[in-house]
């Protein structure tokens, strides 16, 4: 991994950035909010014009805080553009353009929930790409974390995995999970620069893609016209969705990576099914079923066993 960030002013932001596991928790909290509020506009809103529009915002609200970073970070910024843009186009934009069109045929409780496949991938990517090797307790962790995201995949059936049947929406949001993968995988050769010169960089490049992807895909870049006539609630997701999961959700795991290793943080992603269920409840008023109790209960056990064996010595 790349050193973490020296910190030198001690202020309340600085003594947060050195709690790994507080910002691991906040993290998730958000990207659990990030399914909900794009469920609020399905109809109202494209997928990708959505993206575009949040990808151009994050980079606007995160510009100023990362440009003195970016001066100091120069030298580096410029040899190293190309990769730093690729983390944002992979991460930020295709994880979540595919997160948003899933959400058009599946519900958040589904979308949170499988996402929890994140440690089993990072944990099998690791090993088979660096050969990082994780202890047995940690892998039965990882596999009964998986076993629950099975379980809400296939509503509740694991047999329909035998003959493919399932919902389209969960399988773009398992594409998802697999760019979000190689995202972290990458952090690994992330260029020794400030926290805030990678995510002005990174963000530069997710603004690129998402216009790509909205010319390609959403109706052309005529469609940011639309958002004249939109509604306060779109207004309003799109101010959520620039600053919670893109700027704060992106530093608190960035740096969750950095002090405690790729597999270590992974796991945190399976939080995000606990809030994303909880607040789709509160706040859309989705159902849940017997199965996305369960499927819970098994995951945050996978979290436990896996975390426990990480902190042995």
């Amino acid at each position: 991994m790349t050193k973490p960030v020296a910190i030198q002013n001690r202020g309340i932001t600085a003594r947060l950035l050195d709690q790994p596991y507080l910002m691991l928790i906040l993290a998730p909290l958000f990207w659990g909010g990030n399914g909900v509020a794009a469920k609020l506009v399905i109809g109202e809103i494209d997928p990708f014009l959505l993206l575009a529009t949040r990808c151009l915002g994050a980079f606007a609200v995160i510009l100023p805080f990362a440009w003195p970073h970016l001066r100091q970070d120069w030298p580096v910024v410029r040899r190293y553009w190309p990769l730093l843009m690729a983390y944002g186009a992979i991460g930020y934009a295709l994880f979540n353009v595919f997160l948003y069109v899933g959400l058009k045929t599946t519900t958040v409780v589904n979308s949170s929930i499988e996402q929890a496949a994140l440690p089993m991938m990072i944990l099998g990517a690791n090993f088979i790409v660096f050969r990082v090797r994780a202890r047995a307790l940690q892998v039965a962790g990882v596999l009964i974390a998986i076993s629950g995201v099975i379980l809400t995949a296939t509503h509740g059936d694991p047999a329909r995995l035998l003959t493919l049947d399932i919902n389209i929406g969960d399988a773009y949001v398992i594409v998802a999970c697999l760019t979000y993968t190689i995202y972290t995988l990458a952090l690994k050769y992330r260029p020794d620069v400030h926290l805030m010169s990678f995510l002005g960089v990174a963000f530069a490049g997710a603004a690129v893609t998402g216009l790509i992807t909205l010319q390609l895909f959403g109706g052309g870049l005529g469609q940011f016209a639309n958002l004249a006539h939109a509604s306060p609630m779109v207004w309003g997701v799109l101010a959520y969705v620039m600053i919670f999961p893109s700027m704060f959700s992106q530093v608190f795991y960035a740096r969750g990576v950095e002090l405690l290793g790729a597999n270590r943080a992974a796991p945190s992603h399976n939080l995000i099914p606990v809030f994303g269920t909880l607040l789709s409840v509160l706040i859309i008023g989705e159902h849940l079923e017997l199965y996305h109790y369960l499927s819970a209960a098994i995951i945050i056990g996978g979290i436990v066993l896996a975390e426990w064996s990480a902190r042995r010595p």
